[in-house]
């Protein structure tokens, strides 16, 4: 009798969580599909199915109704900003293939019209600050595209910002923080509804951003340093001030952000197969992508060294003991990474991020929060209209 009462449980929450799973409204802040489908030359709106984390068609299957997709290039491309505008002229060409499937939505009444209607609704996030190349005017062109957060940094810096990697290297020799070029550039943001996003930047850029902004942040993609010590995590402190702040922590589901002792097995495992690295570096494709197209080769390998759903929702349940449920979503970062939590594969596995969710004991208010009703209260903060 215990073991069947214990199979009926297991039932009952997976029945609960689809229900509660699908009836909710899930942003997820930040997937890396375009480059991903560039660099692979392939199509978003194609099945790929052992390609990518994420299509178009998985996204819905998942449960996704609201995708803020990345916008992104390493500091080594020539010509962020033109990348950036390829990127956009991408997913806009899927959306223009699919109109019934997917909306890129630039004010609030395009956005409830479309979820509603039961389609995707897709805006842009701007990773990494050196995309506007020093032209403040450029946020403009990007907020009338859909863009809706800039990270202020990624692990390079522009000239205005200092990251993480810098500000943790002893080699790096420019200033720390925002300077004023960095502070107006935050202040346009807050005008034009450019949500301010702090993952990546390093400790005196945060504090800096933190006390410029005059509008709720978001750290689209971050955990917990407390739990994971790597430096593209937020202390405590940090975590405090942006709850204080009004803001949202979106939960990472990259495993090195996860677990710390992942790293030194992701590390191992790059070592062993280094040549084919080297191989598809000499191809041009950009190195976090050469990365993951290792780890989907060697999938036994690679799904051996991932932590669990469990350990990332320590991450979730240290943020809500520090500022509450109010203040956390999911930034899963998909097709940006090239391993993610066991039973967190891809866009398809969203409804075991709710079923651990009910296995808390979180009410139906508060997981709707946490799958989408929080980033909106952001959002409609920063963009009324």
């Amino acid at each position: 009798m215990k073991y069947l009462s214990i199979l009926f449980c297991a039932i009952s929450i997976t029945g609960f969580s689809q229900k509660i799973h699908f009836k909710s409204v899930l942003v997820d802040t930040h997937n890396d599909a375009p480059t991903a489908c560039i660099e692979k030359k392939v199509s978003f709106d194609q099945d790929l199915t052992g390609i990518n984390h994420s299509d178009l068609k998985r996204m819905k299957t998942g449960g996704l109704d609201y995708q803020l997709f990345s916008i992104w290039c390493d500091g080594e491309k020539v010509n962020p900003y033109a990348w950036a505008m390829r990127e956009m002229d991408t997913m806009d060409a899927v959306a223009a293939r699919n109109p019934d499937k997917i909306v890129v939505a630039k004010d609030w009444k395009t956005m409830n019209a479309a979820l509603k209607a039961g389609k995707i609704v897709a805006q842009y996030g701007v990773e990494g600050g050196h995309m506007i190349e020093d032209d403040i005017n450029r946020l403009d062109t990007f907020y009338n595209r859909g863009v809706r957060y800039m990270t202020l940094t990624w692990n390079n810096s522009p000239s205005w910002a200092s990251s993480h990697t810098a500000e943790n290297s002893s080699k790096y020799t420019g200033q720390k923080g925002l300077n004023d070029f960095g502070k107006q550039i935050i202040q346009r943001m807050n005008q034009l509804g450019i949500i301010v996003d702090v993952s990546h930047v390093g400790e005196t850029t945060f504090w800096d951003a933190i006390n410029t902004t005059t509008k709720p942040v978001i750290a689209s993609h971050s955990n917990a340093y407390s739990i994971c010590p790597v430096t593209r995590n937020l202390k405590d402190e940090q975590i405090k001030a942006i709850g204080k702040n009004g803001g949202v922590i979106c939960l990472n589901f990259f495993s090195g952000f996860v677990d710390s002792n992942f790293s030194k097995k992701d590390m191992a495992f790059r070592k062993a197969h280094g040549a084919e690295v080297d191989s598809l570096l000499a191809t041009g494709i950009q190195r976090e992508y050469a990365y993951t197209m290792l780890s989907d080769k060697y999938k036994n390998e690679s799904e051996a060294i991932k932590p669990t759903i469990e350990q990332l929702m320590q991450h979730f349940d240290h943020i809500v003991n520090l500022i509450g449920v109010d203040h956390v979503g999911i930034g899963s970062d998909f097709d940006g990474i090239n391993s993610a939590p066991q039973g967190l594969s891809t866009v398809l596995d969203y409804p075991n991020f709710t079923k651990a969710l009910i296995a808390r004991g979180y009410s139906n208010k508060d997981i709707k929060k946490v799958l989408g009703g929080n980033f909106l209260r952001v959002y409609r903060s920063n963009n009324p209209n």
